[in-house]
């Protein structure tokens, strides 16, 4: 079993940077592939970035290429996104998820209970 907490959201402009961190609890943490996602009001639960258990490789949506960096850090049971030139239609709810290496919702077996994300112009 694995639980996630994210923080680090708010209110920033358009431009700006912000960093996401999701804190993960039990033992298995290490051995999981981690993503994060988004979802806007009204919209689906969107993939945004994605880094192997191990660190070395890692996938992002083409939306955020150049401008958001995935990493983790095992020691200490964390995963981060670092989100630069942020822009309006990245305003969303950020959710964290652990499971295999994947783009897709289905491949991840747990997940946070979000923070949010709003840019304003």
């Amino acid at each position: 079993q694995v639980q996630l907490v994210e923080s680090g959201g708010g209110l920033v402009q358009a431009g700006d940077s912000l960093r996401l961190s999701c804190a993960a609890s039990g033992r298995t943490f290490r051995t999981y592939a981690m993503g994060w996602f988004r979802q806007a009001a009204g919209n689906e639960r969107e993939f945004v970035a994605a880094i192997t258990w191990d660190g070395r490789q890692a996938d992002y949506t083409d939306s955020v290429k150049g401008r958001f960096s995935i990493s983790k850090d095992g020691a200490k049971n964390a995963v981060y996104l670092q989100m630069n030139s942020l822009k309006l239609e990245d305003t969303a709810v950020y959710f964290c998820a652990c499971g295999r290496y994947s783009n897709s919702l289905a491949g991840y077996d747990y997940w946070g209970q979000g923070t949010q994300v709003t840019v304003s112009s």
